[in-house]
């Protein structure tokens, strides 16, 4: 059963199951829960079930059911957003640079977060890659330029002493 609801002037739907769930040890269609508590940053629900039928226990997740972002790359071609694919970009501007892989992974959840409160479902590269700079020149400047210098495709030295400028500018 999915409900819509509104949060902050957007819509916000939620997967819900039906109160039967079926039991992974002997099929029983009817459990009756245990213990609810949030987990994941609060979103998702887990669940303790007990079966009604064998008294065993199993646990369960209710999560957000969110609708899907596309990226519209450069070249015009569309894609599903694959948050994988985003920290592995800053994975790679962040080597052998003090920041850790959580640092990196609450950027993703926050682009992402972002992402999905807009009401557009498609998304470019472009708004994709500044949104990373932006949060990553805040952590790492290293990083930010590593990730610049790829995102922005610099043609040469002069464009890459640009952006350094600019840096050292802000810094002042």
């Amino acid at each position: 059963m999915n409900i819509s609801g509104w949060k902050s002037g957007k819509i916000i739907i939620w997967k819900r199951t039906e109160t039967t769930m079926k039991c992974p040890f002997c099929g029983y269609t009817e459990s009756k829960v245990i213990d609810s508590r949030p987990a994941d940053g609060f979103t998702t629900i887990r669940r303790r079930r007990e079966c009604l039928s064998c008294q065993k226990r199993f646990t369960t997740y209710e999560t957000i059911e969110r609708m899907p972002l596309i990226v519209v790359k450069r070249d015009g071609f569309r894609q599903s957003f694959d948050r994988v694919k985003l920290i592995n970009g800053m994975v790679r501007a962040c080597e052998k640079r003090p920041v850790p892989l959580e640092k990196l992974e609450a950027i993703a959840d926050e682009i992402e977060q972002e992402l999905q409160g807009k009401l557009e479902r498609e998304v470019s590269t472009v708004e994709i890659g500044e949104m990373v700079m932006k949060r990553l020149k805040e952590v790492d400047e290293v990083a930010y330029v590593r990730f610049a210098s790829v995102y922005r495709s610099f043609k040469d030295i002069n464009t890459f002493m640009d952006e350094l400028s600019k840096l050292l500018t802000e810094q002042k």
